[in-house]
C-alpha cells in the first residue's frame, strides 16, 4: 500500500468548551440566543423577536426551551427580575462572549510574525501562572493542567477585552 498523502498535524488553535456547552450550543438559534444576549438584557419575547430579525422564525414557547438548555449549560442566566402589570418579566444576560467568525485561509501567513511574537511572550506568561502553588496540584484528568492554564489566559483575554477596545479596524489593517 502506497500513502498518497501525509501531512504533519500542527496545532494552531486551542478550544476550550465542555461537552455540555457543544450540545448547547448545537442548534444555531440557541448559538444566536448567547450572541445577542452580549452585553444585553433580554426577556423571552425580546429575545424572540431580535432571533426573528435574524431569520429565526420560532414560537415562544421553542425559545423558552432553548433558554432552558442554555441556562442549564451556564451559558445564560437570569440577570434581573422584574414585576410588570402583575406579572413577573425575567431578563436574560451572558457573561460569554461568543465570536462567529471565521479566519482566512491565509491567516497563519498575513498574521505569522505577530502569533510568534504573541506565542514567546505568552509562553512566558504561562510559565509564570503554571508556578503558582494552586496549580501545583496533581489531578486524575489528563490534560486538566492545560485546561486550567487556557481557562486562566481566556479569562484574562476577555477581561482585557472588556476594559479597552483592542480591535479598532484601523489597527488591524
Amino acid at each position: 500500500m502506497s500513502t498518497l498523502l501525509e501531512k504533519p498535524i500542527k496545532i494552531s488553535r486551542i478550544m476550550t468548551i465542555s461537552v455540555e456547552h457543544a450540545r448547547a450550543l448545537e442548534d444555531p438559534a440557541r448559538a444566536k440566543i448567547v450572541e445577542i444576549l452580549y452585553h444585553k438584557r433580554l426577556t423571552a419575547e425580546q429575545i424572540t423577536k431580535e432571533l426573528q430579525k435574524t431569520g429565526h422564525n420560532k414560537a415562544i414557547t421553542t425559545i423558552r426551551h432553548h433558554i432552558d438548555i442554555l441556562k442549564e449549560a451556564g451559558l445564560i442566566e437570569i440577570v434581573k427580575i422584574e414585576e410588570v402589570r402583575g406579572a413577573v418579566a425575567k431578563f436574560y444576560g451572558t457573561s460569554t462572549k461568543f465570536l462567529g467568525n471565521h479566519s482566512s485561509k491565509d491567516f497563519d501567513t498575513k498574521y505569522s510574525s505577530i502569533i510568534e511574537n504573541t506565542s514567546a511572550k505568552i509562553e512566558k506568561i504561562l510559565e509564570g501562572i503554571a508556578k503558582k502553588p494552586a496549580l501545583q496540584k496533581k489531578t486524575d484528568k489528563q490534560g486538566y493542567g492545560e485546561f486550567l492554564l487556557m481557562e486562566i489566559v481566556n479569562r484574562a483575554t476577555a477581561k482585557a477585552l472588556e476594559t479597552k477596545d483592542y480591535t479598532s479596524q484601523k489597527r488591524l489593517k
